[in-house]
C-alpha cells in the first residue's frame, strides 16, 4: 500500500502565490521516504508531462525547470512524510495539473519522469490573467 496525495491547488490571479502539499503514506514510505528523491511534475491541456522541480532524499539539494527558477521552491519534511512546492509570482503559463512523484529508479536524470515509480493523482492549478 503506497499512496501520494496532493493538495493546495486552486484558482489564483497572475502574480499570486500557492503552496502545494504532498502527503506520502503506506508501509513502503514509512521506512524509505527519506531515502527517495521526490519531484513535482505538471501537465497542461494538450501538452506532455513536464518536469517542475526535484529534491534529494535528505533535502540538501534541489533542481528546477528553467521557467520556474527564482519563483518556485521545493521542500520536504521527512519527519512528516511531506513534500511541498511554494509557487510565487504565478503566471497563466503555470496553469496545469500538478503531480507529486517519488523516484524509485536512478537510471536517468532527476528530470526524467520514467525514473519516478510512485505518483499522486494530481491537483489543479489555474492562474488567471
Amino acid at each position: 500500500q503506497v499512496q501520494l496525495v496532493e493538495s493546495g491547488g486552486g484558482l489564483v490571479q497572475a502574480g499570486g502565490s500557492l503552496r502545494l502539499s504532498c502527503a506520502a503514506s503506506g508501509r513502503t514510505f514509512r521506512s524509505t521516504f527519506s531515502s527517495l528523491d521526490m519531484g513535482w511534475f505538471r501537465q497542461a491541456p494538450g501538452k506532455e508531462r513536464e518536469f517542475v522541480a526535484a529534491i534529494t532524499g535528505m533535502g540538501r539539494s534541489s533542481n528546477y525547470e528553467d521557467s520556474v527558477k527564482r519563483r518556485f521552491t521545493i521542500s520536504r519534511d521527512n519527519a512528516k512524510n511531506m513534500l511541498y512546492l511554494q509557487m510565487n509570482s504565478l503566471k497563466p503559463e503555470d496553469t496545469a495539473v500538478y503531480y507529486c512523484a517519488a523516484r524509485g529508479r536512478y537510471s536517468g536524470r532527476y528530470s526524467d519522469p520514467n525514473d519516478y515509480t510512485y505518483w499522486g493523482r494530481g491537483t489543479q492549478v489555474t492562474v488567471s490573467s
